[in-house]
């Protein structure tokens, strides 16, 4: 069936839609009211199809690459929201706005219900009759929370009130230690009283932290002089400076998206009591044109996701955009009452969303080195890249004789190595290829919770380049990737930091450049950062894998049993959660059972 013949086709029902390209490729996944109506306006059909004129340049691109459409059927247009937000962030679609804000915002709570509360950190709604929520934190949460512990004198653990005895948080004067003395409410409550104004004030906040770290200076206490000092810097560093202060006790979600011309940021201010509590911000790299309108609706999505949040604020924004409904139709049922969603035009609430333009701006002038890194825009060129590659993931696999089998990933992005991003496995399968499989494969199942990134850099050769290819291609995800070989000197790689000449590859081409080549050397710093994770984690299984070997060497167990069980069960920590007889199946009864007394 030709492209015209499936549109006319179209229900004129409530779903997704997806383009693909001659390749199979997936250009974009959008959602419709009515699937016929919707798709039917991209194009005009006589005297050919082609792309409607009224469209913009990014979306006349897309539909020139378009050769074939799939869709789905859902019930509603909230429904199709749904779905077509998930597919987005699963598959990476080229002409869709990404933007990777998978993580969810702290918050500071305390369970007044309880006889002795404490202060302690969530990420969701927490089911008890009387919480108290403060935040969101972008940045700091814990740091709050360890400060109002060192400063006030509360139940310092959830166990210490069942252990009933005094322990040494009473003795250094951080406890009253009600688990076992008589502590009148009046005198807890006004400690209380004091973590809470120092969670909601971070000025007093942070001056009672600077007056401990100096009389910790004073007292030649260096140490815990400098972790006070950087505590202070990330507890203020999560906050927007600013002179407004509602006189009411009003809370606001305020989001603003700007952009340059190759890269957009979103600034996230949140609002409680009617003060600035935090901020956060986050860029994406414009590739193939820019929708704000998409853009403010990907922020929303991601930010809410499907979790009602701990406090329910009104939002505010600056533009109104396409699907604003729909979107205040979900957060209605997300939140289990009438969502707000407003574009302030006087007053305060204009005020705030100026102070965030302001910031957005700001972070985009700061942002000039990062937007014009030279060595990125080359390597697009080079490797034919479709985008200029914001978020890079590079893997590489590592073991010794078939032992202490494991995969790395390091993530780079925005101009450095995100080690909060780093991922380590532990592999069963025992060759090169067959490892680089399971290690891929692995990643992309996580593709749900951890957005695809924009490349993928793969240590090995056209063999392995082919097989990355290939799981992305059958799981349907839109990403370049490429390979870096070692050049190879009588027949052996060579790894020589800075004047190795290793070889890049795509699908379609071998490029061999010079090893001054800022280009490669680029690319081999990623690969070289991947190969140290690696080493350093098989390292770390190796030594943990000699030390259990020994202990079941104690008990009777030899070397080739363990292999054996090794090579059947993946790893030791498998062996605990096995019965006596599935061990036994490999084994014998007598050894299952000796190894279970060992893991019990």
């Amino acid at each position: 069936m030709t492209l015209e013949e499936t549109i006319k086709q179209l229900p004129q029902s409530a779903g997704i839609y997806q383009y693909f390209d001659k390749e199979g490729h997936l250009l974009y996944v959008g959602k419709a009211k009515n699937l016929y109506k919707r798709v039917k306006s991209y194009f005009v059909f006589t005297p050919q199809i082609k792309a409607n004129s009224n469209l913009s340049l990014r979306i006349t691109k897309m539909i020139n690459q378009t050769i074939s459409l799939n869709y789905i059927v859902v019930n509603s247009e909230h429904d199709a929201l749904i779905l077509e937000n998930s597919l987005i962030k699963q598959l990476h679609p080229k002409y869709n706005i990404l933007l990777r804000d998978d993580k969810t915002y702290p918050y500071i709570y305390i369970d007044n219900s309880v006889e002795f509360p404490r202060f302690e950190i969530t990420r969701r709604v927490i089911k008890s009759s009387d919480i108290t929520y403060f935040g969101p934190y972008s940045v700091g949460a814990r740091d709050i929370l360890d400060s109002i512990y060192e400063i006030c004198k509360l139940v310092q653990k959830k166990s210490c009130l069942k252990s009933k005895k005094m322990c040494l948080y009473h003795q250094i004067d951080k406890c009253f230690a009600p688990c076992e003395l008589v502590v009148p409410q009046e005198k807890y409550k006004k400690e209380l009283d004091l973590a809470k104004e120092l969670i909601v004030n971070k000025k007093f906040l942070i001056k009672t932290l600077q007056e401990k770290m100096e009389f910790y200076a004073e007292n030649l206490r260096f140490e815990e002089a400098a972790e006070l000092r950087d505590r202070c810097e990330r507890i203020s560093r999560s906050e927007i400076k600013s002179e407004i202060d509602f006189a009411s006790d009003e809370n606001y979600d305020i989001f603003v998206v700007q952009n340059s011309l190759t890269r957009a940021v979103v600034v996230r201010i949140f609002m409680r009591g009617g003060k600035i509590i935090s901020s956060s911000h986050d860029f994406i790299q414009i590739n193939d044109g820019y929708d704000e309108d998409e853009f403010y609706q990907r922020v929303l999505m991601e930010f809410y996701a499907n979790e009602k949040p701990p406090i329910i604020a009104p939002i505010l924004i600056a533009k109104k955009f396409e699907s604003l409904e729909i979107i205040e139709e979900h957060l209605n049922t997300l939140f289990e009452k009438n969502a707000e969603i407003k574009v302030p035009q006087r007053g305060d609430k204009k005020h705030l969303i100026d102070l965030a333009v302001l910031n957005a701006n700001e972070l985009l002038k700061g942002d000039t080195k990062k937007e014009n890194n030279p060595v990125l825009q080359e390597l697009k060129e080079l490797l034919s890249l479709e985008r200029i590659p914001s978020r890079i993931e590079v893997f590489d696999n590592s073991h010794m004789s078939g032992v202490a089998t494991v995969g790395a990933m390091v993530v780079y992005e925005n101009g450095q190595f995100d080690k909060k991003s780093y991922r380590t496995y532990h592999l069963e399968a025992k060759d090169e290829y067959a490892q680089m499989r399971e290690t891929l494969s692995r990643r992309v199942e996580s593709f749900s919770k951890n957005s695809p990134p924009d490349l993928w850099i793969i240590d090995g050769g056209t063999t392995l380049l082919k097989l990355a290819c290939e799981i992305i291609d059958s799981h349907g995800v839109f990403i370049d990737v490429i390979a870096i070989s070692k050049e190879k000197i009588d027949a052996k790689s060579h790894r020589a930091k800075g004047k190795a000449n290793d070889i890049l590859h795509t699908k379609e081409k071998s490029f061999e450049l010079k090893n001054s080549d800022k280009r490669l050397q680029f690319v081999q710093n990623l690969r070289d950062e991947a190969h140290r994770c690696a080493i350093g984690f098989h390292k770390k299984t190796k030594l943990k894998l000699d030390h259990e070997s020994q202990l079941l060497a104690l008990h009777g167990i030899s070397q080739a049993k363990v292999r054996k069980l090794l090579n059947h069960f993946g790893t030791f920590e498998a062996l605990k959660d096995l019965s006596v007889l599935e061990i036994a199946a490999i084994l014998n009864l007598s050894d299952a059972n000796e190894i279970k007394k060992i893991y019990n």
